[in-house]
Protein backbone atom coordinates (compact mmCIF):
# COMPACT_ATOMS: atom_id res chain seq x y z
CA UNK A 1 0.00 0.00 0.00
CA UNK A 2 2.05 3.03 -1.47
CA UNK A 3 5.36 1.34 -0.31
CA UNK A 4 3.96 1.07 3.38
CA UNK A 5 4.15 -2.27 5.51
CA UNK A 6 0.22 -3.49 6.36
CA UNK A 7 0.56 -3.40 10.05
CA UNK A 8 -0.44 -7.05 11.51
CA UNK A 9 -2.61 -7.64 14.63
CA UNK A 10 0.07 -8.50 17.29
CA UNK A 11 0.31 -8.43 21.48
CA UNK A 12 1.68 -5.58 23.25
CA UNK A 13 2.27 -4.76 26.77
CA UNK A 14 1.13 -1.54 27.90
CA UNK A 15 4.32 -0.69 29.81
CA UNK A 16 6.36 -0.86 26.77
CA UNK A 17 8.64 2.28 25.79
CA UNK A 18 7.86 2.27 22.19
CA UNK A 19 3.53 2.62 22.86
CA UNK A 20 2.19 5.96 23.10
CA UNK A 21 -0.99 6.48 24.72
CA UNK A 22 -2.82 9.38 22.77
CA UNK A 23 -6.12 11.59 24.59
CA UNK A 24 -9.26 11.37 22.87
CA UNK A 25 -9.32 15.03 22.80
CA UNK A 26 -5.34 15.50 22.11
CA UNK A 27 -4.35 13.09 20.11
CA UNK A 28 -1.06 12.38 19.06
CA UNK A 29 0.94 13.87 15.85
CA UNK A 30 1.05 12.03 12.68
CA UNK A 31 4.52 12.38 12.43
CA UNK A 32 4.64 10.99 15.84
CA UNK A 33 2.38 8.05 15.05
CA UNK A 34 4.25 7.64 11.75
CA UNK A 35 7.49 6.98 13.71
CA UNK A 36 6.29 4.75 16.19
CA UNK A 37 4.46 2.75 13.88
CA UNK A 38 7.63 2.58 11.40
CA UNK A 39 9.68 1.55 14.78
CA UNK A 40 7.38 -1.37 15.50
CA UNK A 41 5.58 0.62 17.84
CA UNK A 42 1.71 1.07 19.04
CA UNK A 43 -0.68 4.32 18.85
CA UNK A 44 -3.46 3.40 21.77
CA UNK A 45 -6.48 6.25 21.85
CA UNK A 46 -8.53 6.29 24.95
CA UNK A 47 -11.67 8.59 24.91
CA UNK A 48 -12.05 10.76 27.90
CA UNK A 49 -15.52 9.03 29.41
CA UNK A 50 -14.83 5.86 27.86
CA UNK A 51 -15.36 4.26 31.76
CA UNK A 52 -17.27 6.48 34.24
CA UNK A 53 -14.79 6.82 37.38
CA UNK A 54 -16.53 4.39 39.97
CA UNK A 55 -18.41 2.45 37.62
CA UNK A 56 -16.96 -0.62 36.96
CA UNK A 57 -19.14 -2.30 34.91
CA UNK A 58 -20.00 0.85 32.45
CA UNK A 59 -23.54 0.48 32.45
CA UNK A 60 -25.25 3.06 30.79
CA UNK A 61 -27.66 5.43 33.01
CA UNK A 62 -30.33 6.21 30.39
CA UNK A 63 -33.26 4.45 32.47
CA UNK A 64 -32.26 6.85 35.69
CA UNK A 65 -31.58 10.06 33.79
CA UNK A 66 -35.03 9.35 32.23
CA UNK A 67 -36.80 8.47 35.13
CA UNK A 68 -35.26 11.54 36.95
CA UNK A 69 -36.31 14.30 33.98
CA UNK A 70 -39.92 12.28 34.21
CA UNK A 71 -40.15 13.05 37.81
CA UNK A 72 -39.29 16.75 37.08
CA UNK A 73 -41.64 17.53 34.41
CA UNK A 74 -44.65 15.98 36.12
CA UNK A 75 -44.29 15.47 40.42
CA UNK A 76 -41.27 18.20 41.03
CA UNK A 77 -43.04 20.66 38.71
CA UNK A 78 -42.86 24.14 40.28
CA UNK A 79 -43.74 26.39 37.18
CA UNK A 80 -45.16 29.42 39.13
CA UNK A 81 -46.46 30.73 36.00
CA UNK A 82 -48.13 28.98 32.16
CA UNK A 83 -51.14 29.97 30.67
CA UNK A 84 -52.87 26.54 31.12
CA UNK A 85 -52.62 27.32 34.65
CA UNK A 86 -53.34 30.50 34.63
CA UNK A 87 -56.37 29.90 32.41
CA UNK A 88 -57.54 26.73 34.88
CA UNK A 89 -57.63 29.51 37.80
CA UNK A 90 -59.57 31.76 36.27
CA UNK A 91 -62.12 29.46 35.20
CA UNK A 92 -61.98 27.82 38.79
CA UNK A 93 -62.57 31.28 40.33
CA UNK A 94 -65.06 32.40 38.48
CA UNK A 95 -67.00 28.81 39.01
CA UNK A 96 -65.92 29.34 42.43
CA UNK A 97 -67.65 33.01 42.94
CA UNK A 98 -70.19 31.38 40.68
CA UNK A 99 -71.40 28.79 44.01
CA UNK A 100 -70.79 30.99 46.50
CA UNK A 101 -73.46 33.68 44.84
CA UNK A 102 -75.75 30.55 44.68
CA UNK A 103 -75.20 29.47 48.11
CA UNK A 104 -76.06 33.09 49.19
CA UNK A 105 -79.11 33.42 47.45
CA UNK A 106 -80.37 30.25 48.51
CA UNK A 107 -79.32 31.18 51.94
CA UNK A 108 -81.67 34.44 52.00
CA UNK A 109 -84.24 32.85 50.09
CA UNK A 110 -84.74 30.44 53.23
CA UNK A 111 -83.99 33.15 55.90
CA UNK A 112 -87.03 34.56 54.47
CA UNK A 113 -89.42 31.72 54.70
CA UNK A 114 -88.49 30.98 57.78
CA UNK A 115 -85.15 31.71 60.46
CA UNK A 116 -85.19 28.10 61.35
CA UNK A 117 -84.72 26.84 57.53
CA UNK A 118 -82.18 29.84 57.53
CA UNK A 119 -80.12 28.74 59.84
CA UNK A 120 -79.98 25.25 58.96
CA UNK A 121 -78.58 26.18 55.16
CA UNK A 122 -76.11 28.01 56.73
CA UNK A 123 -74.77 25.37 59.17
CA UNK A 124 -75.13 23.11 55.48
CA UNK A 125 -73.03 25.70 53.66
CA UNK A 126 -70.46 25.87 56.20
CA UNK A 127 -70.12 21.92 56.65
CA UNK A 128 -69.72 21.86 52.77
CA UNK A 129 -66.86 24.97 53.29
CA UNK A 130 -65.35 22.57 55.93
CA UNK A 131 -65.09 19.36 53.81
CA UNK A 132 -63.65 21.31 50.72
CA UNK A 133 -60.69 22.50 53.06
CA UNK A 134 -59.82 19.09 54.47
CA UNK A 135 -59.99 17.57 50.67
CA UNK A 136 -57.40 20.48 49.60
CA UNK A 137 -55.46 20.00 52.52
CA UNK A 138 -55.26 16.64 51.78
CA UNK A 139 -54.52 17.20 48.27
CA UNK A 140 -51.68 19.24 49.17
CA UNK A 141 -50.41 16.71 51.60
CA UNK A 142 -50.73 13.52 48.64
CA UNK A 143 -48.69 16.75 46.81
CA UNK A 144 -46.12 17.23 48.98
CA UNK A 145 -45.38 13.33 50.07
CA UNK A 146 -45.31 12.19 46.24
CA UNK A 147 -42.39 15.44 45.54
CA UNK A 148 -40.85 13.89 48.85
CA UNK A 149 -40.62 10.63 47.44
CA UNK A 150 -39.45 12.06 44.23
CA UNK A 151 -36.27 14.56 46.34
CA UNK A 152 -36.13 11.05 47.46
CA UNK A 153 -35.26 8.57 44.84
CA UNK A 154 -32.60 11.73 43.26
CA UNK A 155 -30.88 11.60 47.14
CA UNK A 156 -30.07 8.00 47.11
CA UNK A 157 -29.29 8.11 43.20
CA UNK A 158 -26.94 11.05 44.05
CA UNK A 159 -25.74 9.06 47.13
CA UNK A 160 -24.57 5.88 45.41
CA UNK A 161 -23.27 7.11 42.86
CA UNK A 162 -20.80 9.40 44.78
CA UNK A 163 -20.71 6.52 47.70
CA UNK A 164 -21.09 9.33 50.42
CA UNK A 165 -21.61 7.38 53.64
CA UNK A 166 -23.26 10.43 55.65
CA UNK A 167 -25.43 11.58 52.33
CA UNK A 168 -26.76 7.48 51.76
CA UNK A 169 -27.72 7.39 55.81
CA UNK A 170 -29.40 10.19 55.86
CA UNK A 171 -31.18 8.77 52.64
CA UNK A 172 -31.85 5.59 54.12
CA UNK A 173 -33.45 7.00 57.73
CA UNK A 174 -35.64 9.10 55.48
CA UNK A 175 -36.60 5.79 53.68
CA UNK A 176 -37.25 4.16 57.08
CA UNK A 177 -39.57 6.97 58.28
CA UNK A 178 -41.40 6.70 54.51
CA UNK A 179 -42.91 3.30 55.77
CA UNK A 180 -42.93 3.84 59.46
CA UNK A 181 -46.28 2.74 59.29
CA UNK A 182 -46.27 -0.26 57.00
CA UNK A 183 -46.19 -3.64 59.30
CA UNK A 184 -45.53 -5.05 56.28
CA UNK A 185 -41.95 -3.69 56.14
CA UNK A 186 -41.54 -3.63 60.16
CA UNK A 187 -38.73 -6.56 59.73
CA UNK A 188 -37.10 -5.25 56.80
CA UNK A 189 -36.76 -1.60 58.09
CA UNK A 190 -35.65 -3.26 61.69
CA UNK A 191 -32.64 -5.18 59.17
CA UNK A 192 -31.55 -1.59 57.99
CA UNK A 193 -31.77 0.45 60.91
CA UNK A 194 -29.23 -2.39 62.55
CA UNK A 195 -26.97 -1.93 59.41
CA UNK A 196 -26.84 1.90 59.17
CA UNK A 197 -24.63 2.48 62.04
CA UNK A 198 -22.46 -0.31 61.37
CA UNK A 199 -22.12 -0.38 57.05
CA UNK A 200 -19.29 2.01 56.19
CA UNK A 201 -19.65 2.73 52.85
CA UNK A 202 -22.69 4.57 51.79
CA UNK A 203 -22.87 2.37 48.33
CA UNK A 204 -23.38 -0.67 50.04
CA UNK A 205 -26.15 0.61 52.54
CA UNK A 206 -28.11 1.88 50.00
CA UNK A 207 -27.83 -1.57 47.92
CA UNK A 208 -28.64 -3.33 51.22
CA UNK A 209 -31.72 -0.90 51.83
CA UNK A 210 -32.87 -1.87 47.91
CA UNK A 211 -32.57 -5.28 48.66
CA UNK A 212 -34.79 -5.79 51.52
CA UNK A 213 -37.11 -2.92 51.53
CA UNK A 214 -37.91 -2.41 47.94
CA UNK A 215 -38.06 -6.31 47.18
CA UNK A 216 -40.79 -6.76 48.52
CA UNK A 217 -42.71 -3.85 47.27
CA UNK A 218 -41.45 -4.22 43.59
CA UNK A 219 -42.93 -7.95 43.56
CA UNK A 220 -46.64 -6.74 44.93
CA UNK A 221 -46.20 -3.92 41.74
CA UNK A 222 -45.06 -6.71 39.58
CA UNK A 223 -48.47 -8.42 40.31
CA UNK A 224 -50.60 -5.38 40.02
CA UNK A 225 -49.13 -5.00 36.55
CA UNK A 226 -49.46 -8.11 35.55
CA UNK A 227 -53.35 -8.47 36.61
CA UNK A 228 -53.93 -5.18 35.11
CA UNK A 229 -52.24 -6.74 31.78
CA UNK A 230 -54.19 -10.16 31.80
CA UNK A 231 -57.71 -7.98 32.46
CA UNK A 232 -56.91 -6.13 29.52
CA UNK A 233 -55.92 -8.59 27.25
CA UNK A 234 -58.94 -10.94 27.87
CA UNK A 235 -61.50 -8.19 27.67
CA UNK A 236 -60.07 -6.92 24.72
CA UNK A 237 -60.03 -10.12 22.81
CA UNK A 238 -63.72 -10.46 23.75
CA UNK A 239 -65.39 -7.03 23.52
CA UNK A 240 -67.83 -6.51 20.85
CA UNK A 241 -66.77 -2.58 20.58
CA UNK A 242 -63.93 -0.54 20.21
CA UNK A 243 -65.23 2.22 22.62
CA UNK A 244 -65.52 -0.60 24.91
CA UNK A 245 -62.02 -1.07 24.77
CA UNK A 246 -60.86 2.47 24.75
CA UNK A 247 -63.00 2.88 27.97
CA UNK A 248 -61.74 -0.06 29.97
CA UNK A 249 -58.11 0.40 29.16
CA UNK A 250 -58.41 3.52 30.22
CA UNK A 251 -59.86 2.39 33.24
CA UNK A 252 -57.25 0.05 34.29
CA UNK A 253 -54.29 2.50 33.80
CA UNK A 254 -55.99 4.88 36.15
CA UNK A 255 -56.46 2.22 38.85
CA UNK A 256 -52.78 1.14 38.13
CA UNK A 257 -51.11 4.50 38.38
CA UNK A 258 -53.16 5.19 41.67
CA UNK A 259 -51.92 1.34 42.85
CA UNK A 260 -48.64 1.75 42.93
CA UNK A 261 -48.00 4.78 43.35
CA UNK A 262 -49.60 3.57 46.89
CA UNK A 263 -47.66 0.52 46.91
CA UNK A 264 -44.41 2.85 46.72
CA UNK A 265 -45.62 5.26 49.68
CA UNK A 266 -47.72 8.00 47.76
CA UNK A 267 -51.17 9.14 48.35
CA UNK A 268 -52.43 10.67 45.19
CA UNK A 269 -55.54 12.66 44.97
CA UNK A 270 -56.98 14.64 42.33
CA UNK A 271 -54.09 16.68 41.62
CA UNK A 272 -51.57 14.60 42.51
CA UNK A 273 -52.63 11.87 40.11
CA UNK A 274 -52.69 14.26 37.38
CA UNK A 275 -48.87 15.04 37.97
CA UNK A 276 -48.42 11.44 38.29
CA UNK A 277 -49.63 10.98 34.83
CA UNK A 278 -47.67 13.18 33.79
CA UNK A 279 -44.04 12.24 35.05
CA UNK A 280 -45.57 8.54 33.18
CA UNK A 281 -46.43 10.05 30.22
CA UNK A 282 -42.73 11.78 30.33
CA UNK A 283 -41.35 8.40 31.15
CA UNK A 284 -43.32 6.61 28.26
CA UNK A 285 -42.01 9.03 25.74
CA UNK A 286 -38.78 9.15 26.78
CA UNK A 287 -38.28 5.49 27.06
CA UNK A 288 -40.22 5.12 24.25
CA UNK A 289 -37.90 4.49 21.18
CA UNK A 290 -35.52 2.16 23.98
CA UNK A 291 -38.96 0.02 24.72
CA UNK A 292 -39.85 -0.71 21.54
CA UNK A 293 -36.06 -2.43 20.73
CA UNK A 294 -36.94 -5.17 23.22
CA UNK A 295 -40.58 -5.81 23.43
CA UNK A 296 -42.54 -4.23 20.81
CA UNK A 297 -40.37 -6.07 17.83
CA UNK A 298 -40.16 -9.31 19.74
CA UNK A 299 -44.28 -8.80 20.77
CA UNK A 300 -45.17 -8.42 16.51
CA UNK A 301 -43.24 -10.88 15.37
CA UNK A 302 -43.77 -13.42 18.63
CA UNK A 303 -47.85 -13.37 17.71
CA UNK A 304 -47.26 -12.47 14.14
CA UNK A 305 -49.72 -16.05 13.22
CA UNK A 306 -51.65 -15.27 16.53
CA UNK A 307 -52.62 -12.10 14.69
CA UNK A 308 -52.96 -13.08 11.20
CA UNK A 309 -55.66 -15.84 12.68
CA UNK A 310 -57.46 -12.84 14.87
CA UNK A 311 -57.63 -9.28 15.20
CA UNK A 312 -58.84 -9.19 18.05
CA UNK A 313 -55.94 -11.05 20.14
CA UNK A 314 -53.56 -9.37 18.69
CA UNK A 315 -55.08 -6.19 19.65
CA UNK A 316 -55.43 -8.00 22.84
CA UNK A 317 -51.78 -8.56 23.20
CA UNK A 318 -50.92 -5.36 22.01
CA UNK A 319 -53.37 -3.73 24.64
CA UNK A 320 -51.58 -5.75 27.29
CA UNK A 321 -48.17 -4.69 26.38
CA UNK A 322 -49.15 -1.17 26.26
CA UNK A 323 -50.77 -1.48 29.91
CA UNK A 324 -47.86 -3.59 31.19
CA UNK A 325 -45.62 -0.78 29.56
CA UNK A 326 -47.55 2.02 31.98
CA UNK A 327 -47.20 0.25 34.70
CA UNK A 328 -43.93 -0.06 34.40
CA UNK A 329 -43.20 3.84 33.89
CA UNK A 330 -45.48 4.29 36.98
CA UNK A 331 -43.19 1.99 38.73
CA UNK A 332 -39.55 3.55 38.09
CA UNK A 333 -40.93 6.87 38.62
CA UNK A 334 -42.92 6.49 41.93
CA UNK A 335 -40.21 4.22 43.32
CA UNK A 336 -38.67 6.45 46.08
CA UNK A 337 -34.68 4.78 45.12
CA UNK A 338 -33.11 3.91 41.70
CA UNK A 339 -32.64 0.64 40.57
CA UNK A 340 -29.06 -0.60 41.42
CA UNK A 341 -28.74 -3.84 42.91
CA UNK A 342 -32.20 -5.11 41.92
CA UNK A 343 -32.48 -5.39 38.20
CA UNK A 344 -34.93 -3.08 36.30
CA UNK A 345 -37.75 -5.05 35.07
CA UNK A 346 -38.65 -5.89 31.57
CA UNK A 347 -42.33 -5.71 29.61
CA UNK A 348 -40.81 -10.15 29.28
CA UNK A 349 -40.10 -10.14 33.01
CA UNK A 350 -43.29 -9.18 34.23
CA UNK A 351 -46.22 -10.41 31.45
CA UNK A 352 -44.43 -13.54 30.16
CA UNK A 353 -47.99 -14.43 29.16
CA UNK A 354 -47.90 -12.15 26.56
CA UNK A 355 -45.50 -13.45 24.55
CA UNK A 356 -46.66 -17.15 25.16
CA UNK A 357 -43.59 -18.52 27.46
CA UNK A 358 -45.22 -18.06 30.59
CA UNK A 359 -48.12 -18.77 32.82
Amino acid sequence: MNGEERQRPRAFRLDDERIVVADGETPAPDNLRQDKLRKGGVVVETTPDAFAPGDETNEPRDDEEATEIAQSRGMLARALFSWGGLLWSALGGLVSMALGLWATRIVEDLFARSAALGWIGVGLASLFVVALLALGLREMRAIFRQRHIAHLHGALARARDADDRDAARAGAGELLSLYANRPDTARARALVKDLTREIVDGRDLIDIAERNLMAPLDQEANREIAAAAKRVSMVTAISPRALVDILFVGAQAIRLLRRIAEIYGGRPGLLGFVRLARSVGAHLAITGGMAVGDTLVQQVVGHGIAARLSAKLGEGVLNGMLTTRIGLSAMAVCRPMPFAALKQPGVKDVAPFLFGDGK
